[in-house]
């Protein structure tokens, strides 16, 4: 259930951080944005920070998903613009 509930956390982590943020990924980018925000935030707070647990949906989980997907799109940002500054 862990990997799981990250991907279902990370994807509601990702329309939260989104809205935060002030971009317009899109419904799909955003999604996947958040999963794998959510998968870096839970990977990163039990194995690094050893803090909180995957073992579920809740108020813990959402806030390190949400940091996560922070991070994620933040970096994303920085590599897309840089890249099309460079091309044009």
């Amino acid at each position: 259930m862990g990997i799981f509930a990250w991907i279902v956390v990370g994807a509601i982590a990702g329309f939260i951080a989104t809205l935060i943020t002030g971009d317009r990924e899109g419904i799909l980018m955003t999604i996947i944005l958040g999963i794998v925000g959510g998968l870096v935030g839970g990977y990163l707070a039990t194995n690094v920070f050893h803090y909180g647990k995957v073992d579920g949906i809740n108020f813990e989980s959402t806030v390190i998903a949400i940091a996560g997907a922070l991070v994620v799109i933040v970096i994303w940002n920085a590599l897309t613009r840089r890249s099309g500054r460079s091309r044009g």
